[in-house]
């Protein structure tokens, strides 16, 4: 079974926990090998990956904690081959882990010079020796145990969200599901029939006939206004954005054309769907 990452979404949702948390947070494939998202690891954590000894032992240690993972559910934490905290927690496509959601890079609040007193010995490998990397050990950020649950649960509710969004997807999906999958997350973006055929790599034919299969004998297009308008509604209802912003919003620069498409999808135009549902 292959796996598919949406690289792009996947970095801009780690990258968001590290600027909200300074927590990092990455994904790993089923075998506990590092998708490479996120690289901006503390001073300690890169040091030790710059050498091909110290990456050759987080790799590994990354396919062990996997590999060992034995929680009911949730995160697991433990302390990494360096004696640094981390977790980790499976995302499941119905009884088969998809991917690896692990976080760390971080110490506990109990006192630092104990932790360094704990990774010391497990650092005796370093070439110039381990306390050369002491200083870098005491810049990493310590968290409590309630921040750390408060995290853990965090990113149990995001893992949800993750398998909505299809960040994470098998290749067993139908090319119909495929691009209903697609067109639900790009709807807003500049789309057409070869844009749409390259990136899903679906022939030009075949996507015409999924679209009639998926719409009841509609085409392409019609599939691609259909969300646009939808998530307009939305927009006219939840928000006071003015109706050109809503156009862009929902990936129609033409303000003309919007009204036209709306009201033959419709029956009205936004204006007078706004008022009429709003009071």
């Amino acid at each position: 079974m292959d796996i598919l990452f949406d690289e792009e979404q996947l970095l801009q949702l780690v990258t968001n926990l590290y600027v909200l948390t300074g927590l990092t947070a990455n994904i790993l494939d089923p075998q506990g090998r590092d998708i490479h998202l996120f690289k901006d690891h503390p001073p300690f954590c890169r040091a030790v990956n710059d050498l091909p000894e110290g990456h050759q032992r987080c790799v590994d240690c990354d396919m062990w904690k996997v590999r060992n993972y034995t929680a009911e559910k949730g995160f697991q934490l433990y302390r990494c081959h360096a004696g640094i905290c981390e977790a980790v927690m499976p995302l499941y496509d119905k009884k088969n882990p998809l991917a690896y959601l692990i976080f760390g890079c971080y110490l506990d609040d109990s006192p630092i010079e104990a932790q360094w007193e704990r990774t010391r010995p497990l650092m005796a490998w370093w070439p110039q020796g381990p306390d050369a990397l002491k200083d870098a050990f005491f810049q990493f950020r310590q968290y409590s145990s309630q921040e750390i649950q408060a995290y853990a649960e965090t990113l149990e509710a995001l893992s949800a969200y993750i398998r909505l969004k299809g960040m994470i997807l098998t290749t067993e999906q139908t090319d119909a599901q495929r691009l209903e999958l697609f067109l639900d997350q790009h709807y807003m973006d500049k789309l057409s029939l070869a844009s749409i055929s390259k990136q899903l790599h679906i022939g030009r034919t075949k996507l015409c006939a999924l679209a009639k299969e998926l719409s009841g004998g509609q085409t392409l297009s019609y599939l691609i206004a259909h969300r646009r308008i939808n998530a307009a509604k939305r927009l006219l209802l939840q928000s006071n954005m003015p109706i050109s912003a809503v156009a862009e919003q929902v990936g129609i620069s033409d303000y003309n054309y919007f009204s036209k498409v709306f009201r033959s999808m419709t029956g009205t135009t936004p204006s007078a769907f706004r008022k009429k549902v709003r009071g």
